[in-house]
């Protein structure tokens, strides 16, 4: 059977870290099996959810190649459409259906009104609070009749309508991830599956849209585990073959509590917005929980596509570590072919020089320090101005005196006024004439490479000084080592 797995976010805010991973697994396993990657929007809670949460959800995945071939979708322009034939796949246009399988519940017997006031269920859950007793749903309303339910609906009183889950016994399951589970039916709550708006909740919802449209697996995040027993209930209630589960490990913070949008989870668009590639945060969020091989760290899409194993996901909490992520970016952007690191990389500057050449010979230095795109706008900015600040940099090696410094920055000009153009643009062979100089003069090499670096970078941290010739060319370098020397006077 061919497997179909969904992805079902609920648009009360934009798409985070632990979303993408369920999504990304949820692709993979569908490539890995040949099967088809729904993606649904669970709207239900109309109260919390947030505008534009839905495009936000469908932008992100798309900006990460995250493609469902199924369900809710943006077009070019942006505008939301629905693909599929299991349709509508917005939850809160499936309320007629999710009402009638509520009462379908109720007529089985299998659920029931529920009309305790919300200051009733309150007081309850005080006083079981203060007895030491997990709040729980005490079963007021469970032996209502039929007819005494229909009477009270019939007056105008506000209800709910409540799972009549089994008060006794054990339920047991497979979990993929996990094993086999159990759980005591007198520990569970008789779950609210209607709320007195009309609206579903996420247990009645999920389940029966899970079942309508042919889920044959569903991923979700460990916090569903101890729900799992009544969304059994009900696929066993009406007789349906229920899906396989298998239950991801929680996304945890440095500090082992669980990540959260409070704490250290950021949207999906910030983290892009920081200057992470796309390919280096699927990476980075594939491996949190699950690893394909011991020796190596960096994948392509394709790759984890062909080697995804529910089975090989850890059961323990993963870590979210963005130093890991600082780590793959900066290897992914050198990775990336020589023209479309160009094109990324000048989105990062602004500068009136028009030298393509020489922009490009800017950003290629830099590469190799670039973490995240936006530091190609701060490594490369000396290069661009009209004057370097002198005054915030030693231009001598450690406590070299000034006439020393001018002597060397004067031979170096010399030197590099008598090259080539073609020959300062080529590191080995600067390289090679300073060394030379060096030597036939006796001096240090700190003592000389180190002015020449400072008045090329005006900063204690640069690329190294036959690079920076390289980069600047002939007579941009020039007019640094002058400018270097008319301050010193």
């Amino acid at each position: 059977m061919k497997p179909r797995v969904r992805f079902a976010p609920s648009p009360t805010g934009f798409l985070h870290i632990g979303g993408l991973r369920s999504a990304l697994y949820d692709e993979l396993f569908a490539r890995r099996h040949g099967g088809d990657f729904i993606l649904r929007i669970e709207d239900t809670d109309v109260a919390r959810t947030v505008q534009g949460g839905i495009e936000n959800i469908c932008q992100s995945l798309k900006d990460c190649g995250v493609i469902p071939n199924e369900g809710v979708w943006i077009d070019a322009k942006g505008k939301i459409i629905e693909r599929g034939d299991y349709g509508p796949y917005i939850q809160t246009k499936r309320q007629a259906k999710h009402r009638a399988y509520a009462e379908e519940l109720v007529k089985k017997n299998l659920a029931y009104y529920c009309f305790c006031s919300p200051e009733r269920l309150a007081k309850l859950r005080e006083e079981q609070t203060k007895s030491g007793v997990a709040p729980r749903y005490a079963g007021q309303c469970r032996e209502l009749s039929h007819e005494q339910a229909a009477e009270r609906v019939a007056k105008g009183e506000k209800y709910v309508i409540r799972l009549k889950l089994p008060s006794t016994g054990k339920i047991k399951f497979q979990d993929i991830i996990r094993g086999a589970v159990e759980f005591d039916w007198s520990a569970m709550d008789d779950q609210v599956i209607i709320k007195s708006s009309g609206l579903p909740t996420y247990h009645l919802a999920s389940t029966c849209d899970d079942h309508d449209m042919g889920i044959t697996h569903v991923l979700r995040g460990e916090e569903w585990l101890p729900s799992t027993p009544k969304h059994l209930f009900i696929y066993q209630a009406f007789g349906w073959k229920p899906p396989e589960f298998a239950h991801l490990p929680l996304l945890l913070n440095a500090d082992h509590s669980k990540l959260s949008k409070r704490q250290g989870d950021v949207s999906v668009a910030e983290i892009l917005a920081k200057g992470y590639l796309p390919e280096a945060l699927v990476n980075f969020v594939a491996l949190l929980g699950w690893n394909p091989t011991a020796d190596r760290e960096i994948y392509t899409h394709d790759e984890l596509a062909k080697m995804f194993d529910l089975a090989k996901v850890n059961k323990a909490g993963a870590m979210v570590n963005y130093e890991k992520l600082d780590w793959l970016n900066a290897g992914y952007i050198k990775a990336l072919p020589e023209d479309d690191y160009l094109t990324q990389a000048q989105t990062q500057i602004k500068t009136e020089i028009n030298d393509a050449n020489f922009l490009d010979r800017c950003l290629l230095l830099v590469r190799d320090r670039v973490v995240k795109l936006p530091d190609v706008a701060v490594l490369t900015e000396f290069f661009f101005k009209d004057k370097l600040d002198y005054d915030k940099v030693s231009l001598g090696w450690k406590k070299q005196a000034k006439d020393e410094i001018v002597l060397r920055l004067k031979a170096l000009k010399d030197l590099v006024q008598d090259a080539k153009e073609a020959d300062v643009l080529k590191v080995e062979v600067m390289e090679k004439k300073i060394k030379k100089l060096i030597e036939s003069q006796s001096w240090g090499n700190g003592d000389t490479l180190w002015p020449l670096r400072a008045a090329l970078s005006g900063a204690e941290k640069s690329p190294g000084p036959f690079e920076l010739l390289a980069a600047y060319g002939k007579e941009r370098a020039l007019v640094r080592i002058n400018d270097a020397l008319n301050h010193l006077k």
